[in-house]
């Protein structure tokens, strides 16, 4: 399954078939769609596709899941010169009301040819309405299968930077491991110093036994190196990774769940750099906390 981006344009034509020189009225509609939480659709449609907005928002919610998508649809014609091709009809009725208007007003001016192709316009969009509204529905299947399969693109390119990054972590962390022993061995070293010399300032050789100091000095120093050895850390942030790979191979919805997924991964990276106690570790864990910076700009935009 797919891992699709809430990112994409996509647009496409409808008209009905037919045959000679005539050129029906078609519909265009254009979709264009960014990140967002939920699914918000507006729509910036003419008045003659007004009606046609419920079927079209039901195919939206149909097809996509998350992402702001603003839909737009015109009305146009097929043929090359895009005019209207009054009937006799039409144009009769335009005569006979421009004739009542001057007997009524005098001074007014006729009809300019212009102004007569707009009327029969208007009359033929408006004994078309249903026509119309069938064809809005068309385009917008199409547009959203062409959505959705920019928007796979998209989500493609995005699982492969994701995956790059994911290798970069693991080599952070395979970097981080050896290190953590030697760390802790050291620090404990450095306690055991620092405690020794600490109860010999003091004075209290005499009044407890160099043992019992001993062994005092060493359940400290083991305490000591609990706290900051970061070993689960390392282990919980893999565990992560591991789960975003299966996330980003299985595809579909994922886009929530990498979200709380690079949360946890910062909050590993940082408690990895709180208890840090060598500069090695702390330039791996700021390292580590630029690359998942990195992914959780690009999850955002993942649906």
């Amino acid at each position: 399954m797919s891992v699709y981006s809430m990112t994409g344009f996509a647009s496409a034509s409808a008209a009905p078939v037919t045959e000679g020189e005539h050129h029906p009225v078609g519909v265009t509609v254009e979709m264009r769609t960014v990140n967002s939480r939920f699914l918000d659709i507006a729509f910036r449609l003419p008045d003659e596709l007004r009606q046609a907005e419920p079927a079209l928002r039901e195919l939206l919610t149909a097809a996509l899941r998350r992402g702001k998508v603003e839909v737009r649809a015109q009305v146009g014609r097929g043929g090359d010169d895009a005019l209207p091709h009054p009937g006799a009809e039409q144009l009769n009725r335009l005569a006979r009301l421009q004739s009542t208007v001057q007997t009524w007003l005098p001074q007014a001016t006729g009809l300019s040819v212009h102004e007569a192709l707009q009327w029969c316009r208007g009359g033929a969009s408006a004994t078309a309405a249903p026509a119309l509204d069938e064809l809005a529905v068309q385009a917008a299947r199409d547009c959203i299968d062409a959505l959705r399969a920019a928007r796979a693109r998209e989500g493609a390119r995005l699982v492969q930077v994701l995956m790059e990054r994911l290798a970069t972590l693991r080599q952070l962390a395979d970097q981080a491991e050896p290190l953590v022993p030697a760390v802790v061995a050291k620090q404990q070293q450095r306690f055991m110093e620092r405690w020794t010399e600490a109860l010999a300032a003091a004075g209290a050789s005499g009044a407890v036994s160099a043992e019992s100091a001993r062994d005092r000095a060493l359940s400290e120093a083991a305490a000591y190196a609990i706290r900051i050895d970061v070993a689960e850390e390392l282990a919980r942030l893999r565990a992560h990774l591991d789960e975003i790979e299966r996330l980003l191979n299985k595809g579909g919805e994922t886009g929530k769940r990498l979200d709380f997924l690079i949360q946890e991964l910062h909050r590993e990276a940082n408690t990895l750099g709180s208890k840090a106690s060598a500069l090695e570790l702390t330039g791996i864990s700021v390292d580590m906390k630029v690359a998942i910076e990195q992914m959780r700009e690009q999850v955002q935009n993942l649906e």
